[in-house]
């Protein structure tokens, strides 16, 4: 396993981090949930990313119970803070009062002292980004998270957020985004701001919720017990790239992963990497053979000639909007 400083702060992470959106407590039982930790620990994964609205909390709690015994200092435990947790108007977004509350919860579910990273899961528009700021520094100050993250914010977010975290003293390092060969959004801006602002990637969904690992076929059904058969909340998230003609461009890119002896997951996880300004890419996995494979594409370098042949094939039909980078104008 290779390792990346996160943004320009002095943190390393692996470069492949391990996160369970959509798994533990939720598509998975828990047995395998826990053997999955198990195969990312084997394989060197030290970076664990979760949130507390994971399977409404019960993700925290799986991944605290499955890490439980590990070397603490040996770990960097990601969490994140925005969407409901509970029935109640203050069970949401960023404000001070469910910063303050939820890093709580979520330091007792996940059996930890502190988080390496807290993350602000979206931009919350209903609160003055100087009291989220505010409320994340204090955080820091009391000893519950060493560094401050966001996810899915826009360049000029980012800009202002970094601003009033270096005015509060605390160092705001990364963002967390969708990012896959599929899926470019942040190239164009929050990138191009992220570099110039010290901040790192960690990004989610690199194999687009395993589209690019070509088992789903165009014409055909997918396959039984895959993410788009499942009905606890992942199918929803896949269906955007359930296209025929997205589907017949993934199935071009087997001889170029053949050619780079890499499987196509591999392929698209080492592609992300590629990217200079990208510290982690997260893998999901629902069995400890998806984790074993999925490292392999630590440290692997795509020759000029792999990355010309992937733009050619998924070039036209990657999505690349800026403004696809957006956060609800309303709490949820």
């Amino acid at each position: 396993m290779n390792f990346r400083s996160l943004g320009r702060s002095g943190l390393k992470v692996s470069e492949i981090s391990y996160g369970n959106w959509l798994t533990h407590g939720s598509q998975v039982e828990e047995d395998a949930a826990l053997a999955c930790v198990r195969a990312a620990l084997d394989e060197g994964i030290t970076t664990f990313d979760t949130a507390d609205v994971y399977a409404a909390t019960r993700a925290e709690s799986v991944l605290g119970r499955a890490l439980k015994g590990q070397r603490r200092e040996g770990l960097e435990i990601l969490t994140k803070v925005y969407w409901p947790t509970g029935p109640g108007p203050n069970d949401r977004g960023l404000s001070r009062k469910h910063i303050l509350e939820s890093i709580n919860g979520s330091l007792k579910r996940l059996q930890t002292d502190y988080v390496d990273l807290y993350q602000a899961h979206r931009y919350d528009h209903e609160t003055p980004l100087e009291e989220t700021m505010q409320a994340f520094a204090d955080v820091v100050r009391q000893g519950k998270a060493l560094y401050i993250g966001v996810s899915e914010w826009t360049a000029e977010q980012l800009h202002e957020g970094v601003k009033l975290a270096r005015q509060l003293g605390i160092q705001l390092v990364s963002n967390q985004p969708q990012y896959s060969m599929l899926w470019r959004v942040i190239e164009a801006k929050v990138v191009p701001a992220s570099r110039e602002l010290g901040v790192g990637q960690v990004v989610f969904s690199p194999i687009a919720q395993g589209v690019l690992t070509g088992k789903y076929k165009p014409g055909q059904k997918p396959p039984e017990g895959s993410r788009a058969t499942d009905q606890k909340g992942g199918s929803g998230f896949v269906q955007r790239f359930l296209r025929d003609d997205v589907l017949t461009r993934v199935q071009q890119l087997q001889p170029v992963a053949d050619g780079a002896g890499l499987s196509l997951a591999q392929l698209a996880v080492a592609w992300v990497l590629q990217n200079p300004n990208v510290s982690s890419a997260i893998i999901g996995a629902s069995r400890p053979e998806q984790v074993k494979e999925n490292v392999k594409a630590s440290g692997v370098t795509l020759s000029a000639e792999v990355l010309r042949r992937i733009e050619e094939i998924i070039g036209p039909i990657a999505e690349r909007d800026p403004a696809k980078t957006v956060s609800p104008e309303k709490r949820p």
